[in-house]
């Protein structure tokens, strides 16, 4: 597995470079559009851009992108299964420290995982999955998003998305300038070859952020696989994921305000509602395929049953490469926790009762079985059970 993620690592150098290598050429093209001798000017301030971006996104990038998407740091104390299962998967990946959990508060369900290393990384759940799934579901999704940290595609999905916006970024200026540019150009030279050069530098502003956006998501898609097959082997039953992707799928919606930022980071693409999840810009593998891979790994949970099932549906030379599996020690599929059925009225209660506690609520147990909360604020006048309607003295 260490060969496999050492090989993720240079493909995603290899990647960072090539996009790197783009915005450089795509500076020097814009700079030398304004005058012959600018070309190495232009390529400086478009790495400047990069550069900037950069360390905007790695000081604090992970809180930045988690508020993006409205999520609220949880403790231990307000969801005590959850940070469980993120326990559990973090020792069973290796991970030396657990990421930090974040709640967010909407009915549709995902997570994903952001962060430039395992220090610095978090894990951010929607409510609405917090309560669709069991716990076999919801630690299948767990070490989905422990394995992108753990494989450093957080830090790829950094880098790489950084890049994309910075050559997008650049195109858009470009095309915003091209006109007095090209005009402050033809009335200053009679070279022809100044229309050569505009019209090169509308084609590179047309193509590149296509063609950074294919590399960008097509990378994407290969690294979902293997999240999966690393979640399958973590948590030794590929069924709780393949069950948690199928409830994910099904309850993304159309309407939903969704960030193009995070959208690639999500465990299912958020666009899957709007029927573009299968397109050639998409940034997930079709759901249905993952789970189909997943449901064909037999008794196994080992990397080697599911690059076996991978090859049966795909051929070619499957998730991992032509790196030899057949050494990996076999992981036999475990039994489902028992009594683990999702209940959709408890998740909800469960999914409140987390949302009052990391507002500051206190629990209060009435002697009826039902439990209120205090707001933080309460000034101590007796509470009433709604139930029961027995008085409850604080203080």
């Amino acid at each position: 597995m260490f060969e496999v993620i050492r090989a993720n690592r240079r493909k995603s150098v290899a990647l960072v470079l090539s996009l790197g290598a783009l915005l450089a050429v795509l500076g020097w093209t814009f700079g030398v559009l304004v005058h012959p001798s600018t070309g190495p000017t232009g390529v400086v301030l478009a790495l400047g851009v990069w550069l900037l971006l950069l360390a905007v996104s790695f000081v604090g990038g992970e809180a930045m992108l988690m508020a993006q998407a409205g999520g609220r740091e949880i403790q231990k104390k307000d969801a005590p299964q959850l940070f469980n299962v993120v326990e559990e998967m973090t020792i069973a990946s290796g991970l030396g420290t657990p990421p930090k959990i974040y709640l967010i508060d909407t009915p549709i369900p995902n997570a994903f995982a952001v962060g430039r290393n395992e220090r610095r990384a978090a894990v951010g759940f929607t409510t609405g999955l917090l309560a669709k799934l069991n716990r076999d579901e919801l630690q299948g999704v767990a070490a989905h998003e422990i394995a992108h940290i753990k494989n450093r595609d957080t830090l790829f999905m950094t880098i790489a998305g950084t890049t994309v916006g910075a050559i997008i970024l650049l195109c858009d200026m470009f095309a915003r300038g091209l006109r007095f540019t090209a005009t402050g150009r033809r009335r200053s030279s009679r070279d022809g070859g100044v229309a050569v050069i505009v019209l090169l530098a509308v084609i590179l502003s047309i193509v590149a952020p296509l063609l950074a956006q294919l590399l960008y998501f097509a990378t994407s898609r290969r690294r979902e696989y293997l999240a999966d097959a690393c979640a399958a082997q973590y948590t030794r039953y590929p069924e709780g994921l393949a069950s948690a992707l199928e409830k994910i799928a099904g309850g993304q919606r159309a309407d939903a305000e969704v960030s193009r930022v995070l959208a690639p980071m999500y465990i299912v693409s958020p666009f899957r509602a709007r029927g573009h999840a299968n397109s050639l810009f998409s940034t997930h593998p079709p759901t249905e395929d993952r789970i189909h891979v997943l449901r064909s790994m037999g008794q196994s949970a080992s990397l080697r049953a599911y690059e076996e099932a991978y090859k049966r549906l795909h051929g070619g030379t499957g998730v991992m490469g032509s790196f030899a599996l057949a050494s990996v020690a076999d992981a036999p599929v475990r039994e489902p926790t028992a009594g683990e059925a999702a209940n959709a009225a408890e998740g909800w209660r469960s999914v409140r009762n987390i949302l009052r506690s990391a507002e500051g609520g206190t629990p209060l147990d009435c002697d009826c079985g039902l439990r209120l909360w205090i707001p933080p604020a309460w000034t101590g006048a007796p509470i009433r059970c709604p139930r029961c309607g027995h008085h409850h003295r604080m203080g």
